[in-house]
C-alpha cells in the first residue's frame, strides 16, 4: 500500500491511500470499539478523503482481529458525550458520502460495528467473520440506525431474528441473506478481505457506480404479508421473552421500517433505544456482563502468578458428575483419564458419555469428526495407578466425608509431585479433605454443577492452605474448558447451595401454611426463573434431596431441616419426573398439579395445627428471595465470597436466576436494602431468629447504600 497522503490526526484511526481508494483503518485495541475518539477520527478522515479529487472510493477496515466490535460498553448508561459525531450521526454521515464506501468486514463485527458496516454502501466479508446485533443481550436495542437498515437490506423476519435474538451469523449466511456483497477467503491476518474490499472499490470506481444507500430502500416483500409476519412474530416473542422487555422493544423498532420513512423510523429508534438504555433491565444485564469478568480477579493472587501446566487430567468416578466433568475437559481440549472401581460401572459411565455426545450430534450441534475427537480424549480405566498421569486429579465419588478422605489418601500416595488435587464436593469441608493428604497446599474444591458438561458455573473452593498458584491454575483451567469460575470459601454449601437452603426451606413452609407447589412455582417463574423450586426438585430427583436430608438429620437443628412433606412424598415412590410423579404428576415432561400431593400437604398442615390461609404473590416472592439475599450478606461478612457481584455470577450461571434481574444481590439493590431489611425485621418479630437481618445488610441499609457500594469500597 502506498504511503499515507494524509496525516493521521487521531491515534485510534488512520488514513492511507491505495491508488484511487482511500483506506480508513480503525486501530483501537482490543476490538476497535466505537469510542468517541474513533468516531471523530472516522468522520475527520472521511471528510479528508471526500475533499481529495484523487480519491474515487473509500474502504473502512479494522486493524487487529476485526472491523469493529461495536459500541464501547463503558459508555453505556452514562451522560451523552459532547464529542460529535455520535454513532447514529456517523452512520448517516458515511451513508451520505458522494463517493462509494466499502466496509471490509472481518472477525466479530457486532452491534455498532455492524451498524457501521451498514452505513457503508457495500460490504466485503472475510469467510471467518461473524455478524450480529447482540444489543438485546445487554437489555438495549441497536441505536445507530440498525433497526431501520437491517430489515430494508435482508427482509423483515431475518432482521427480527438477528435483533430480538442477539445471536451472530456467519459470513456465508450473511452473503446468502444479502447482508454482505462478497466473501473473501478466511485469513487471520486480514490481508485477504482488505484485498477483496480494495478490488471491489476499484471496480466501483472504474464503473462509475455511485453509492447504494440502504436508507433509500424499502423492506422487501409484500406489505400485507410483512404485516402478518410481524404480528405472528410478536405473539411468539411475548411467550419466549419471559418478562424481558428488550426483545419486544427491538420488535417495535424493526417494524417501524414497514410503515415509516427512514428518518422517521431512525428518530423513533433513538427514543426507544434511550428508554431501553435507561431501564433497570439494561443496567442489570450490563452488571452481569462485568460481574462475570470481575470474578476472575483475585485481590490476593496477582494476575501474573505463574500457573501450573495442565496437559492431562484424571477424573475419579464415571457416574453422572464424573462423566460430565470428563466431557467438560474433553470439550475444552484436555485429555482425561476416567477411573472407576469396577468394569461394569466404567462401561455404564462411558456408554452414557457416548450417548450424550451422540444426542448432541443428532441435534446438529456436533459433527461426526468432533464427536470422535472428543471421545478419543477420554481414556477409561479401572487401574488407580493412572492417577500418576494427571496434572490435575478431580475426585467425583459419593458425597460422604469418610469415602472422600479415603480416596484422597490414595490419590496423595499415587499422584505425581506438583499435581493439583481437587474434590467435586458440593457441601463437604474441603479443609478436612485436604487434611487427609500430605500436600494440603495442592488441594481445593472444584464444584461443578449438574449436568457438568452443560452447566457453565464452576465454584472453585479455596481451602485454608490452598496455594495461590493452585488457585490461579484452576481458575485458568475453568476458563479454558468454557466455565465461569468463581472463588468460594469453605463453608456448608459454599456460595450457591448455602443460599439455596433457605430458599427451598421457605418454599416448603409456604405450602404448609396455605400455598400449593404450583402457586410458589408460578410466582418464581413469573419473576423470571425458568423453573420454580418444586419443579426443579422434581427434575433433579426427590430421592437425592431425601437422601441428603436423612444424612443431615442428626447434625442439623429441626428448624433447619425440610418439613416431613418431602419424606411423605418420597415414601410413596414419587421421586419426580423420572418416576412420573413427585410434587407434580407428569405426562412426559408436562407437569400437572396432583390432588394426592394436595391431600398430603393439607394433612401436614392439620397435623401442625395450622389454619391454612391465602398467601399473596408478594409474600411468596419475599419469603423465597429475601432469606436468600440475607444469606448472601452473611457470606460476604464471613469472607466466603470476594464480592457481591461474585454471588450474582454464581446464581446467574448455576441456579437460573433471571439474567435481566442482574443476580440476587443486584436485584436487592434495585428493591432497596432498606425495604429488604425492614421486611426481614417484620418476619423476624413474627417468626424468630432465622429471619434476623445480617449485620452487613443492616449496616448498608442504615447507610442508604447497596451491595454495589460495598463492592466499590473494597476495590
Amino acid at each position: 500500500m502506498a504511503a499515507s497522503d494524509a496525516a493521521a490526526v487521531h491515534e485510534t484511526v488512520r488514513l492511507d491511500r491505495a491508488g484511487a481508494v482511500a483506506v480508513i483503518t480503525l486501530d483501537n485495541p482490543p476490538v476497535n470499539a466505537l469510542s468517541k475518539d474513533v468516531r471523530a477520527g472516522i468522520a475527520a478522515h472521511l471528510e479528508t478523503a471526500l475533499a481529495d479529487d484523487r480519491v474515487l472510493a473509500v474502504v473502512i477496515a479494522g486493524a487487529g482481529r476485526n472491523l469493529c466490535g461495536g459500541a464501547d460498553i463503558r459508555e453505556f448508561n452514562t451522560p451523552a458525550r459532547d464529542a460529535w459525531p455520535m454513532s447514529r450521526d456517523l452512520m448517516n454521515l458515511i451513508e451520505a458520502s458522494a463517493k462509494p464506501v466499502v466496509a471490509a468486514v472481518r472477525g466479530p463485527t457486532l452491534g455498532g460495528g455492524l451498524e457501521l458496516a451498514m452505513g457503508c454502501h457495500f460490504r466485503v466479508a472475510d469467510a471467518g467473520a461473524s455478524l450480529g446485533m447482540p444489543e438485546v443481550l445487554r437489555g438495549i436495542i441497536p441505536g445507530a440506525g440498525g433497526t431501520q437498515r437491517l430489515p430494508r437490506l435482508i427482509g423483515l423476519v431475518p432482521a427480527l431474528d438477528m435483533i430480538t435474538g442477539g445471536q451472530p451469523i456467519s459470513a456465508a449466511q450473511a452473503h446468502e441473506l444479502g447482508l454482505v456483497d462478497d466473501v473473501a477467503p478466511a485469513d487471520p491476518t486480514g490481508a485477504s478481505v482488505l484485498r477483496g474490499a480494495l478490488a471491489f472499490a476499484d471496480r466501483l470506481a472504474a464503473s462509475g457506480m455511485g453509492p447504494r444507500r440502504i436508507s433509500e430502500m424499502r423492506v422487501p416483500g409484500d406489505a400485507d404479508e410483512n404485516a402478518k409476519a410481524a404480528a405472528d412474530y410478536l405473539v411468539a416473542l411475548e411467550k419466549s421473552a419471559r418478562g424481558v422487555k428488550a426483545p419486544l422493544l427491538g420488535h417495535e423498532a424493526v417494524c417501524l421500517a414497514l410503515t415509516e420513512p427512514f428518518m422517521a423510523g431512525w428518530q423513533r429508534e433513538a427514543e426507544i433505544s434511550r428508554t431501553a438504555m435507561q431501564s433497570v433491565e439494561s443496567k442489570a444485564l450490563i452488571h452481569a456482563f462485568f460481574a462475570e469478568r470481575e470474578a476472575a480477579k483475585l485481590p490476593d493472587v496477582p494476575a501474573d502468578t505463574p500457573v501450573r501446566a495442565i496437559e492431562r487430567a484424571v477424573v475419579i468416578g464415571a457416574g453422572t458428575m464424573g462423566g460430565g466433568i470428563a466431557m467438560s475437559l474433553a470439550n475444552g481440549g484436555v485429555p482425561v483419564t476416567v477411573i472407576e472401581a469396577s468394569q461394569d460401572n466404567l462401561d455404564r459411565g462411558m456408554a452414557k458419555i457416548a450417548a450424550n455426545y451422540d444426542a448432541t450430534r443428532k441435534r446438529g450441534r456436533l459433527s461426526d469428526a468432533d464427536m470422535a475427537a472428543r471421545l478419543a480424549r477420554i481414556t477409561p480405566t479401572t487401574d488407580m495407578a493412572a492417577v500418576a498421569d494427571g496434572d490435575i486429579v478431580i475426585e467425583a465419588v459419593f458425597e460422604e466425608m469418610d469415602v472422600k478422605q479415603a480416596v484422597f489418601r490414595e490419590i496423595d500416595a499415587r499422584a505425581k509431585p506438583g499435581a493439583i488435587l481437587a474434590t467435586n464436593t458440593s457441601t463437604l469441608d474441603v479443609d478436612a479433605i485436604a487434611a487427609a493428604t500430605q500436600r494440603p497446599a495442592s488441594v481445593l474444591g472444584t464444584h461443578f454443577f449438574s449436568p457438568a458438561n452443560v452447566m457453565t458455573l464452576l465454584e472453585v473452593v479455596r481451602a485454608e492452605k490452598t496455594a495461590p498458584d493452585v488457585l490461579a491454575s484452576v481458575m485458568a483451567l475453568g476458563k479454558k474448558i468454557g466455565k465461569v469460575p468463581v472463588v468460594a470459601g469453605v463453608c456448608d454449601g459454599f456460595i450457591g447451595n448455602r443460599m439455596l437452603a433457605p430458599y427451598f426451606r421457605q418454599a416448603d413452609f409456604l405450602v404448609e401454611e396455605g400455598a400449593l407447589p404450583q402457586d410458589v412455582d408460578r410466582v418464581i417463574e413469573a419473576f423470571g426463573f425458568r423453573m420454580g423450586p418444586f419443579a426443579v426438585s422434581d427434575l433433579a430427583g426427590l430421592d437425592i434431596s431425601w437422601a441428603i436430608e436423612k444424612r443431615r438429620a442428626e447434625t442439623r437443628p429441626a428448624d433447619e431441616r425440610f418439613s416431613p412433606l418431602l419424606d411423605s412424598i418420597c415414601r410413596l415412590g414419587r421421586y419426580g419426573q423420572k418416576t412420573g410423579a413427585g410434587w407434580y404428576r407428569y405426562e412426559g415432561r408436562s407437569r400437572h398439579p396432583d390432588p394426592v400431593v394436595e391431600e398430603i400437604i393439607v394433612a401436614r398442615s392439620r397435623e401442625m395445627a395450622l389454619n391454612r390461609r391465602d398467601i399473596s404473590d408478594e409474600e411468596i416472592l419475599q419469603r423465597c428471595l429475601y432469606p436468600l439475599i440475607n444469606e448472601g450478606a452473611k457470606i460476604l461478612e464471613e469472607g466466603m465470597a470476594i464480592r457481591a457481584s461474585d454471588i450474582d455470577t454464581v446464581w446467574l450461571h448455576g441456579y437460573g436466576f433471571p439474567r435481566h434481574r442482574g443476580g440476587p444481590m443486584f436485584w436487592a439493590d434495585t428493591v432497596g436494602l432498606r425495604q429488604v431489611c425492614d421486611t426481614l425485621d417484620r418476619y423476624h418479630a413474627e417468626w424468630g431468629d432465622k429471619w434476623q437481618p445480617a449485620a452487613l445488610l443492616r449496616e448498608l441499609a442504615d447507610a442508604g447504600q447497596g451491595f454495589a457500594d460495598w463492592d466499590r469500597a473494597r476495590k
